[in-house]
């Protein structure tokens, strides 16, 4: 039987017109073996910093008073030959969905699709988790199974064999994808107004070597990174 690969996926900033011109998504993979181990690592980092156990790993949360325990998820992500993340950054402003007969939702699905489909073989099953963010999360769900398997032409949904929305505040390792997908943002978005964040991009750009504004080579295994822009007379 094959095994098994758990992807968490977040997103960032995906709406039409929420006025931010960088979408960015991302996930954070492993097996499923591996799964638990890597998130009781990543609660005992939190215990060890004194944090509750119920605290959420967010970009957003970022504050110099809490700097060691980011550091130390980062250099926990970075020893962990089986935690893996890619983040896929698309230039939302130069979008013309109307001329090429396609809705935002359509485009939206266009690029998860350009960030999973490097990850998905034959060879493995994979259940996709993606995190709850309102109400349409459900219709969601089922177009992008859709999507992604009619793709694959996995019509008896043998390789995508599960795609469902879960909390965050339960899964570790999507709260580390938010947290990851949050610092890539923070450089695609040009932004540099926090200390504390601008520390840890840091540390992403000493342990990766990258620039985090530039793709990677499509295999690189730990830190992938593509930037998308609409092409003139195209849109994806």
């Amino acid at each position: 039987m094959s095994h098994v690969v758990n992807l968490y996926c977040d997103e960032s900033c995906h709406l039409e017109n929420d006025h931010h011109p960088v979408m960015a998504l991302g996930t954070v993979w492993c097996s499923q073996e591996h799964a638990r181990n890597s998130a009781i690592r990543l609660r005992e980092i939190k215990s060890k910093h004194g944090l509750a156990a119920d605290f959420e790993l967010k970009w957003s949360k970022v504050s110099p008073a809490k700097l060691a325990y980011y550091m130390e998820v980062l250099n926990a992500f970075f020893e962990d030959d089986e935690l893996h993340f890619r983040a896929w950054v698309a230039q939302k402003g130069n979008l013309r969905h109307a001329d090429f007969g396609q809705s935002h939702d359509d485009w939206y699905y266009k690029m998860m699709f350009g960030l999973l489909e490097p990850l998905l073989t034959p060879e493995a099953r994979f259940h996709i988790y993606l995190d709850k963010k309102d109400t349409r999360s459900a219709q969601k769900v089922a177009r992008l199974h859709d999507v992604l398997c009619n793709n694959l032409y996995d019509f008896n949904r043998e390789i995508v064999e599960r795609l469902q929305v879960v909390e965050s505040d339960a899964v570790e390792q999507l709260q580390l994808t938010d947290f990851l997908l949050g610092a890539v943002g923070y450089v695609s978005r040009g932004l540099n107004g926090s200390a504390a964040k601008s520390a840890l991009v840091a540390r992403i750009k000493e342990r990766t070597g990258y620039s985090l504004s530039r793709s990677t080579l499509l295999r690189e295994p730990k830190f992938n990174l593509f930037m998308w822009q609409a092409q003139r007379g195209r849109v994806a």
